[in-house]
């Protein structure tokens, strides 16, 4: 078995952990594959007797790994989207960040995870991603997203007019401070952030959520995933800010965006003893308010 360690640096509180995690994967016989930007953030943590060997910034992981352990927030499991691409790794998340949605796994229940790894004890979720076409290649042929896709405009005061079509028919014209495409995946982030519903990571569903609508009567709709959906965007702006997760790219606004579900899956790695209504329950803290 061969696992790549990637992640963002965090504080010494959680070197004990990294040692055990090596350890671990040291006395299963598992190839350990460093992500080369990680590894300035964990070198303190190996000893003599741990061989490893380096995934650098730019190389197709395809084939190189079978599983990717991410280890900070949500937001390094969005960051390693692009390194893991259409390759089907799955990917454990490691929560040495905040909220965690993504990241299930706290440090303390981190040993455990990766003995449950190396015997196969895990389940698989996939989670599908929305794809933009990208002719001119705007985001260098990463052209997906795990969370959304957001339109929103840029630092000039105004709001913009988002034309949003669904297979051909005009959903809305919103005035707005923007629009959120949303997976299921996303429902718990940006789109949760601005009024949008929660959906479960199953759902064969995407989420359209307007950003500050001017029209206080515009309201979030789900629509299947196997929609085309494209937007075009008016107005007095000359562009606009487009996000695939935290990607952002300032666009003409004479590019029209058409937005798909992709062939293929992200992958995340459920341990069996969790669920996602769990999940919510304790990172939204539902029920700990005395007054319910």
């Amino acid at each position: 078995m061969k696992i790549a360690l990637y992640g963002k640096a965090f504080g010494r509180d959680f070197d004990e952990m990294m040692q055990d995690v090596l350890r671990l994967l040291q006395e299963s016989g598992v190839e350990i594959i460093v992500y080369e930007p990680f590894w300035n953030d964990i070198k303190h943590c190996f000893n003599d007797s741990i061989s490893y060997s380096f995934l650098k910034k730019n190389d197709d992981i395809k084939g190189k790994a079978d599983i990717l352990f991410s280890f900070g927030g949500d937001g390094t499991i969005l960051d390693s989207v692009p390194i893991i691409r259409d390759s089907g790794i799955p990917v454990l998340g490691i929560n040495t960040g905040n909220l965690g949605f993504l990241s299930s796994v706290s440090p303390k229940e981190t040993s455990e995870a990766v003995k449950n790894i190396i015997t196969g004890n895990y389940e698989i979720e996939q989670r599908s991603l929305i794809q933009i076409n990208d002719e001119k290649n705007i985001f260098g042929g990463i052209n997906y997203a795990l969370n959304e896709v957001s339109v929103c405009r840029k630092d000039n005061g105004s709001l913009i007019v988002v034309n949003v079509f669904i297979d051909g028919m005009l959903l809305n014209t919103y005035w707005a401070d923007g629009i959120i495409l949303a997976t299921p995946t996303g429902s718990t982030a940006y789109s949760m952030s601005v009024g949008g519903p929660i959906m479960t990571p199953n759902a064969d569903s995407f989420l359209i959520t307007p950003i500050a609508a001017h029209n206080l009567s515009v309201r979030p709709v789900v629509i299947p995933d196997k929609s085309v959906v494209r937007i075009k965007v008016d107005g007095r702006c000359d562009s606009f800010a487009l996000g695939l997760d935290s990607r952002i790219m300032s666009v003409d606004k004479s590019f029209e965006i058409e937005l798909r579900k992709t062939e293929f899956s992200f992958n995340m790695i459920k341990m069996t003893d969790k669920n996602f209504f769990e999940t919510i329950r304790k990172k939204l803290m539902w029920g700990n308010d005395l007054r319910n």
